[in-house]
């Protein structure tokens, strides 16, 4: 199926002597301007009612017209999947994640996914890229995520994204005793044996070369990746932290703090073995043994409204089965 779309816009003065692609981008904002200039490509944006190109100037008071059909993304099966949303409007929807949950069909997960239930709910994502969705939250890692529910929404958050002014801030527990706050720039790569882990990648020894010295170089260049945190509360043998990201790498506060001896407490691929602190009574030890996904959860989440203008922020309280862990070690810890 298709959806139309037929919008004219007057070239405004102060416009005139700018190219097509730059006006119609400012014009119609609820695209980007990748989109724009593929359709002045197409010839589906005309100047005038005439076929342009993307790096024509204008003159003031050319009508520009775009008129397109949106085609509708059929690959996944909408599934009445329960979705807890904590917000949304015509442009954006905010939902609390739950554990276990996988955001986008892919290898091994066809379906049962976020995705599949957010077509569920509101079928009109079917005509944006990913069904909306802009970021991702890894299976068994809770919290909130915003989805886009309109073009002009897709193309601002993903904007936000790439200019990190998009804020998402985590709350985590990871083993060891962190003296304080301190940020992480190291940058990350897919594993080069190891294809379902990410790792640091370490440029101070060479061009390539990954941390782990047994892994061998990868073709696959790491990516710049920043990590912010700082202290909540400190227990015997572990810490409980607050993690802010200034990039959105696959897996990337896991990563940077297991390559800082401190992985996350339960993590299944980043925890390669459990190290009990001397003393550590047996109902810790039985607790800790139980948490079997990582203690990482998405609280806060920041961004600009795509419409208004307004930056709007909301919070979501730490799911109870963190809620039982820190309990857990404030007493036995």
């Amino acid at each position: 199926m298709t959806k139309s779309i037929q919008e004219q816009c007057i070239v405004p003065d102060t416009d005139a002597g700018k190219r097509v692609d730059q006006v119609a981008a400012s014009l119609f904002q609820q695209y980007s301007r990748s989109r724009i200039q593929e359709w002045i490509k197409q010839g589906t944006i005309l100047v005038d009612g005439q076929k342009c190109r993307s790096k024509d100037k204008l003159l003031s008071g050319e009508m520009i017209t775009l008129a397109v059909e949106l085609i509708e993304d059929d690959r996944w099966l909408p599934q009445d999947i329960a979705i807890d949303e904590v917000y949304s409007d015509e442009h954006i929807i905010i939902i609390n994640k739950p554990a276990g949950l996988v955001v986008h069909p892919g290898a091994g997960m066809p379906d049962g996914t976020l995705l599949n239930g957010l077509l569920f709910h509101y079928p009109e994502l079917s005509t944006l890229p990913r069904a909306g969705i802009v970021h991702r939250l890894d299976k068994d890692t809770t919290g909130l995520m915003v989805v886009a529910r309109s073009l002009l929404a897709h193309t601002s958050l993903v904007q936000q994204l790439q200019d990190r002014s998009l804020g998402r801030e985590y709350e985590a527990v990871v083993m060891g005793e962190l003296t304080g706050g301190g940020v992480i720039d190291k940058p990350i790569g897919r594993h080069p044996t190891q294809r379902i882990k990410m790792a640091v990648i370490d440029r101070s020894h060479r061009r390539g070369g990954y941390s782990d010295e047994s892994s061998r170089p990868d073709s696959q260049a790491g990516k710049e990746a920043i990590t912010h945190y700082r202290l909540l509360k400190r227990f015997s043998g572990y810490t409980h932290i607050a993690c802010q990201l200034e990039t959105g790498r696959t897996h990337q506060i896991r990563v940077h703090l297991a390559h800082s001896n401190h992985p996350l407490v339960g993590d299944p691929v980043y925890l390669t073995r459990q190290k009990w602190v001397a003393g550590t009574v047996v109902e810790l030890k039985s607790i800790l043994t139980a948490f079997t996904r990582q203690a990482l959860h998405a609280r806060k989440l920041t961004l600009v409204h795509p419409q208004s203008g307004d930056t709007l922020e909301w919070e979501s309280e730490l799911p109870k089965d963190m809620q039982a862990l820190l309990a857990a070690l404030a007493e036995y810890a």
